[in-house]
């Protein structure tokens, strides 16, 4: 039986416009882009102007642009919120990512909604409610197991979207407090003061120090290059790299890596995967991960937990960049080092030194493998080097680096006096334009190739030939005839893929649609009365309020000791000392995080596997 193939995505992040832009021209099918409110990164707000553009020119290649309105929204907010989306409609926007569910209950027009990645969907049950309340796309928890993924993928029609690349949540995303709490800075409200990377003291019940100023929640960056055929089979239909803080080099490069894995995945599928936008990025550059921003990689939960590896990145929140060597001989300024690689003046260079402290230092001169520095160090023969600003790389990123052309096929002929041209593109757009021209007179010398040549002229458009056919013979054509009847082609060719396009339209809720909790806490995150509402008519029995708002049923949100973060890492598990392991005697059973503000009990739910952070006595 022959079944339909399965549009696959590369969803790129984007800061702004230019960054939008350079996304979809390194490859991406869709970019996600936030607008100057209600967006969950607060800093990389864009105006409805900008994203109107970014649609303009991501439609010409059938890619996407979603906006993201996934913060919570209070009741006084939820007027604005409507007139938003409204703009956002009106500016050809194909979807929205939301978190907050009342937004299915305002006026708003029958635009696309995909569930955020903080409606935190980690079960079947959870992702198949959000289908039925009429979500057409479901962005999965980052801790999923493929196992997971596949349980989820067999209950659901809609495409399932997950994190493949970037900086990890340490918390299940939607579910962390601890900003808001010690702060007053919600991460749910786009404002996360990044708590989990900064240094703690782990202690015992009595106060004495385990472990001394480490990055104890500071995960390490995602990276599933190796695992894409495996979370394709698994039923992933979109795979998203974060990053929408990231600076546009970032993007370039991680976008054109993503990009050349899968359509190799694509091509490999015997027909069973196909990309959901077209044209072929051309890259000046050759993509490399670890040449841009990372924390060193982790694959996270992908094999489930007992497989799962180190995820902490305990000594340094900060890039690891690139690892190149290791130092074979230090003298003041200069240094040898063993590299494979080519280092060039203004590269900077990392390592850890006797403290586990990440220094860094900047090549003023390379030569070969002696690197002349600006400052003097001291650094001990055998110490790994990281190149954490790679300057060769970054040059070439800071130009031009990718063009993304749209095959077409042309067919030049006459009839009746006039000179026809048809052009056919890879979209399955196709234009017949003529011009008349009356009689033409017969050339002295074969016309074919200089009439191609004069018609593949298509430098300043997003085209490039792929064939050419001539079918008038040797007649001479002036090449303004030709140049013109091009021009006003193209123009129409570009006419009509704007009228083909078509946005999905919002799914239709199921009113019989339950809940699969009815007891909502405060990790919930219902924020407004018109969210409320909704989970009371799919089932909700009782409703604590999210702790940036007041209570919507009279109740204390504080009230209990609420969790200020959940996690499916484990501090235990990471210093080796799981409670289920012979080793877990290395640390007592009481734990707590001392440091910033704030004093943690760490709270181990071994039945589950999971970890849980609340304000300590």
């Amino acid at each position: 039986m022959n079944r339909k193939p399965r549009y696959i995505e590369l969803l790129a992040p984007a800061r702004d416009a230019e960054v939008a832009i350079e996304a979809i021209n390194h490859g991406a099918d869709a970019v996600y882009m936030g607008p100057e409110r209600f967006g969950a990164r607060a800093m990389a707000g864009n105006s409805v102007g900008d994203i109107g553009r970014v649609c303009d020119y991501a439609h010409k290649f059938g890619a996407r642009v979603y906006a993201t309105v996934n913060t919570i929204v209070y009741d006084d907010e939820l007027a604005s919120v409507e007139r938003l989306v409204k703009d956002l409609y009106a500016v050809q926007v194909d979807a929205l990512i939301v978190q907050d569910l009342g937004l299915l209950r305002l006026d708003i027009p029958p635009i696309a909604l995909h569930a955020s990645t903080q409606c935190d969907i980690r079960t079947p049950d959870k992702a198949k409610f959000l289908q039925e309340l009429g979500f057409s796309q479901l962005v999965m928890a980052r801790e999923l197991s493929l196992k997971e993924i596949s349980a989820i993928s067999s209950v659901v029609k809609v495409p399932l979207e997950a994190f493949v690349h970037g900086a990890l949540c340490v918390s299940y995303s939607g579910r962390c407090a601890l900003s808001q709490a010690v702060k007053g800075r919600s991460a749910n409200r786009g404002q996360c003061a990044q708590m989990c990377r900064l240094p703690y003291d782990l202690v015992d019940d009595r106060g004495n120090v385990l472990v001394e100023a480490k990055h104890l929640l500071s995960l390490r960056d995602l990276n599933q290059s190796r695992r894409l055929g495996d979370m394709l089979e698994a039923g992933v239909s979109s795979f998203k790299i974060e990053g929408r803080l990231k600076d546009v080099s970032y993007v370039k490069n991680v976008v054109a890596h993503y990009r050349q894995l899968i359509d190799g995945h694509i091509a490999s599928s015997e027909g069973r995967y196909r990309r959901l936008s077209h044209g072929t990025s051309h890259l000046t550059f050759t993509p490399d991960v670890y040449r841009s921003f990372n924390r060193s990689f982790t694959n996270y939960f992908i094999d489930g937990r007992s497989k799962a590896s180190r995820m902490a990145c305990l000594d340094s929140p900060k890039s690891q960049g690139q690892p190149v060597g290791t130092v074979v001989a230090c003298r003041g300024k200069s240094i040898e080092v063993a590299s494979p690689y080519v280092f060039v003046n203004g590269d900077g260079l990392s390592y850890y030194d006797d403290h586990d402290e990440f220094r860094g230092m900047r090549v003023n001169v390379a030569k070969g493998q002696n690197l002349i520095l600006r400052e003097p160090v001291a650094i001990k023969p055998g110490t790994k080097l990281f190149r954490t600003a790679d300057k060769a790389f970054d040059d070439a990123l800071s130009r031009p680096s990718a063009e993304r052309r749209i095959a077409v096929d042309m067919n030049l002929y006459s009839a009746a006096g006039a000179l026809v041209l048809k052009i056919s593109d890879e979209r399955g757009n196709s234009v017949v334009h003529s011009m008349t021209v009356g009689s033409l007179d017969d050339a002295r010398q074969g016309q074919g190739s200089r009439q191609q040549e004069i018609l593949g002229k298509l430098g300043d458009t997003i085209y490039y030939v792929r064939s050419c056919v001539s079918e008038v013979g040797e007649k001479f054509i002036p090449v303004s005839i030709l140049a013109q009847l091009r021009r006003e082609s193209v123009a129409l060719l570009d006419r009509a893929n704007a009228l083909k396009h078509v946005r999905e339209l919002r799914r239709k809720e199921n009113l019989g649609a339950v809940v699969p909790c009815s007891e909502l806490n405060h990790a919930d995150n219902v924020a407004n009365n018109l969210s409320a509402s909704l989970y009371r008519d799919h089932g909700a029995q009782s409703i604590v309020p999210a702790l940036e708002t007041p209570c919507l049923d009279g109740c204390d949100a504080l009230q209990g000791k609420p969790v200020l973060m959940h996690t499916r890492y484990c501090i235990r598990r990471e210093l080796g000392a799981c409670r289920m392991d012979p080793d877990s005697r290395k640390l007592p059973r009481k734990l707590f995080l001392r440091g910033n503000d704030v004093m943690l009990e760490v709270m181990c739910d071994c039945k589950a596997c999971e970890m849980r952070l609340v304000k300590a006595d």
